[in-house]
């Protein structure tokens, strides 16, 4: 395997992760919808935003960015470089 295709293969198990972790923090969010004062599910919540930030960080570093909003360099356009969500590297 290529170091293209090894980098390749990280950037889909760190969205794989990323999409793991949206889905719990979801799931968390409409629990605390129904209990709102359960302070365990509170700081759940809190410490996956924390994990998310770090692996979206880590994701955009290493493989750019995640949706528009994650285009950090002032030098190029780089949200265009990556798979667009409709395709198959993508998901």
């Amino acid at each position: 395997m290529n170091m293209n295709q090894n980098q390749h293969c990280n950037c889909r198990g760190e969205r794989e992760k990323l999409r793991a972790i949206n889905f719990a923090i979801q799931e968390t969010v409409l629990y605390l919808d129904a209990y709102p004062c359960h302070p365990e599910a509170l700081a759940y919540y809190h410490a996956l935003v924390e994990e998310r930030e770090k692996l979206l960080t880590s994701y955009q570093k290493h493989c750019g960015p995640m949706s528009m909003y994650g285009n950090v360099s002032r030098d190029s356009w780089d949200w265009v470089k990556g798979p667009w969500p409709w395709e198959p590297d993508a998901n």
